[in-house]
């Protein structure tokens, strides 16, 4: 008779690491500062970023472990992850302000410069991801640390556009964070960006009209992490001089451009069926691309296994699930994210994968308007398969 151990999560003491992501953009300028000042040091951090997180990825695997659904509750309140997040903030701050200083007081050259730009912004996506996982959260404090991890990144209105708009929205041709099957990443980052921003003002106006409020109060949740940004950003233009705006804004968007990376992957070409009422059916796990590479996961707190985000918003990073049969994409988001940085090699892999992941009916594929007719034809797509 088989004795069923009590479950125990592998993946607990790899968690704490994750407070070393962020001092990863560090290395280069302190191997600049401490063994020579060569600007070779300075690409580390993006080169592993961009070509050694997808090669670890290869090596190391996928993870089909999950947790029981039974012991999901108890992983829920274990402070212990929370609590990983809660820090992350500070160091986040931290290394942030520490790369400021370093590219303030060093004689870069434009390509010193361009790695450091792509170094912290890759730093700022880890951020907004991080302030993705804590603003799903019910809790007043986590709601306010997941404003202050989108703030270095100028990204605070992603709050109110992820939670209560995307997540409306998502896999509709309405949707500015859907990307749509011939659409490349450069086209989408045009509507996917202004868009976001749009409907997070939009969400917030109307929630306050209903309260009688101006969108210009106080209470505004788009203005909130606005405003933090704007001092920061002022605080360290003070501090360091006006030269060190560029390389800020550059930063920022590079940062919010890995989040556009990641949408873009997340629900490339997936379409919700209209209904006769309408509206759209409920989102289903098979409207989400996922990914259960092991590294990867790691770095972007199970943000792959994106299927079960969307059924669950609130779960918790520790506690989300993989699944069988589900859209997958063949490696994690960084090695993705080179794919979409070179559109005929991302639509050559991902369009036959999307035609098989909706078994080829055209109804279920959100296509680029203008491109529908021609992509049907090259692809010999039928409106609805048997």
């Amino acid at each position: 008779m088989e004795i069923a151990l009590p479950y125990r999560d592998h993946k607990r003491p790899l968690w704490l690491l994750s407070l070393f992501v962020p001092i990863l953009g560090l290395i280069g300028p302190a191997l600049y500062l401490l063994v020579s000042p060569s600007e070779f040091w300075l690409w580390l951090s993006p080169l592993f970023f961009y070509f050694g997180i997808p090669l670890l990825d290869a090596l190391i695997g996928e993870d089909p472990s999950n947790p029981p659904e039974s012991e999901v509750p108890a992983l829920e309140a274990d402070p212990y992850y929370r609590w990983i997040t809660y820090l992350l903030v500070p160091v986040l701050w931290a290394s942030f302000i520490a790369i400021c200083v370093f590219v303030a007081s060093q004689p870069l050259s434009a390509t010193g410069l361009l790695a450091m730009i792509i170094n912290t912004g890759g730093g700022l996506g880890f951020a907004i991801n991080l302030g993705h996982e804590m603003g799903h959260k019910k809790s007043t404090l986590e709601r306010w640390m997941a404003k202050l991890a989108l703030a270095p990144a100028c990204y605070g209105h992603f709050y109110i556009e992820h939670n209560r708009g995307h997540h409306r929205d998502v896999a509709t041709p309405v949707d500015p964070a859907s990307s749509r099957m011939g659409e490349s990443i450069y086209r989408f980052v045009l509507r996917e960006m202004p868009g976001g921003f749009r409907r997070a003002w939009q969400l917030e106006r109307e929630r306050l009209a209903r309260c009688g409020k101006s969108p210009w109060s106080l209470d505004n949740e788009v203005l909130q992490p606005a405003l933090i940004s704007l001092a920061l950003y002022g605080a360290l233009v003070a501090a360091l001089g006006w030269q060190i705006l560029p390389f800020l804004l550059l930063s920022a968007f590079w940062g919010a451009f890995q989040l556009t990376s990641a949408n873009y992957l997340e629900h490339y070409g997936l379409l919700r069926r209209k209904l006769e009422n309408g509206r759209y059916e409920v989102c289903q796990p098979h409207h989400s691309w996922n990914s259960n590479h092991l590294f990867s996961n790691w770095a972007l707190f199970h943000l792959q296994r994106h299927s079960d985000h969307h059924a669950h918003p609130t779960r918790r990073y520790q506690s989300l699930r993989n699944f069988p049969d589900l859209p997958r994409l063949p490696s994690g988001y960084f090695g993705m994210y080179l794919l979409a940085y070179v559109p005929p090699l991302w639509f050559r892999l991902m369009n036959p994968r999307l035609i098989a992941a909706v078994q080829g009916d055209a109804a279920c594929i959100n296509f680029q308007p203008g491109l529908r007719e021609r992509l049907m034809r090259r692809y010999g797509l039928q409106e609805h398969a048997a």
